[in-house]
């Protein structure tokens, strides 16, 4: 009864008025419910992901191990990331190969300059003899140190640390990061790119890395792309020299390709290009992570490849063994002085990549479907 008579005393058309309101407030109250049920459940959808690719990344406490004697840190605001590709045959990866135990196929020091617009990727060929470091083995014992060593055989004795010691050895430069990445995630990223466009001038095949490529523009597969990159007899003398050059020119034609898609407009390719790239990591603890890898990623967006200078170690081949090679010491030194330096390194040392036989990109190819 007190409802009726308040409404009775409403001027004409208040009471409908007021109903309509009451309406307005509860879908404004179920909207509002939904919108935040909706920003809760893609919070929690976020939080899944990272903890998800958080746990795919394998991280090693590295500082620890090596202690204290090391190079300085550099004064500047430069980065030098060890980014090694390893042939371990386990797992997954043991249909590249039956021996066992794992080695350091590909070694690159990343250099990034203080201002984040440049870096220098300096190749350091396998059969390079250096003097390793005692090291630590996994097995708790002690690697005492040894001259005239192959340079990726610190990797196979005393994993990842021996690795960034030797490596900080051989250059007088603190590695700020280490990553690696195994020959299955290798794979998976390029295929979940889409694959990379080179162009071949001449036939290449190595039935040692399954590589079989005619002349002509092809867009490599993961599976096509490790067989290029790790090939020794396709092209040169089967030297790792000859390898290297493919590597350098295998990544200007990946840095054009994530140029060229639009990786951060498909959140699909990216999500799988996420879970690809964080399931083959790893890397020390402080990269051990999404956001740490996100932040890393930042400093390198404004570095395409025209801004990415490639070098290789110089070397000479060795008096006692022609199947090694040394470091040649005054353009060794002059490499190392200017990444110290965060300096441009001498254009007498960056590489002169052969496009007569291979070149990054070209024409889509008759097979690819584009």
């Amino acid at each position: 009864m007190a409802d009726d008579t308040a409404d009775d005393a409403l001027p004409p058309g208040a009471s409908a008025l007021a109903a309509r309101s009451r309406r307005r407030r509860r879908r404004l109250r179920v909207a509002a419910l939904v919108t935040v049920s909706a920003l809760t459940a893609t919070a929690a959808a976020g939080v899944a992901l990272y903890v998800k690719f958080d746990g795919n990344i394998a991280g090693l406490d590295i500082d620890s191990a090596l202690g204290g004697d090391r190079p300085e840190d550099a004064p500047h605001g430069s980065l030098d990331i060890l980014v090694l590709g390893s042939d371990s045959r386990a797992g997954e990866n043991g249909v590249y190969g039956s021996d066992g135990g794992a080695r350091a196929d590909t070694a690159m020091i990343v250099h990034i300059n203080e201002d984040h617009d440049a870096a220098t990727l300096v190749s350091i060929p396998r059969d390079t003899l250096v003097t390793r470091p005692a090291c630590d083995r996994p097995d708790g014992t002690t690697a005492p140190e040894a001259p005239r060593t192959m340079y990726n055989e610190a990797y196979e004795i005393g994993g990842p640390a021996c690795a960034v010691k030797t490596t900080e050895a051989l250059t007088g430069i603190r590695m700020d990061h280490y990553i690696e990445i195994d020959f299955k995630g290798f794979e998976q990223i390029i295929d979940t790119l889409g694959g990379v466009r080179i162009t071949t001038h001449e036939d290449l095949r190595d039935p040692d890395s399954h590589l079989d490529l005619a002349a002509g523009t092809h867009t490599l597969d993961g599976a096509q792309a490790l067989a290029l990159v790790r090939t020794r007899h396709a092209i040169g003398d089967g030297s790792d020299l000859g390898r290297i050059e493919l590597q350098h020119t295998f990544v200007h034609a990946l840095a054009e390709q994530v140029a060229d898609i639009g990786l951060f407009t498909n959140p699909k390719k990216l999500y799988d290009l996420a879970d690809a790239a964080t399931s083959s990591l790893t890397t020390d603890s402080a990269l051990a992570s999404v956001s740490a890898l996100t932040g890393l990623a930042r400093t390198l967006k404004n570095i395409g490849p025209q801004e990415l200078d490639m070098v290789t170690l110089p070397v000479a081949g060795d008096d006692r063994d022609p199947n090694r090679v040394v470091p040649l010491g005054p353009e060794s030194e002059q490499l190392w002085d200017a990444l110290r330096a965060d300096e441009p390194v001498p254009a007498t040392l960056s590489d002169r990549p052969d496009t007569q036989r291979i070149a990054p990109g070209g024409p889509p190819a008759p097979d690819s479907g584009e």
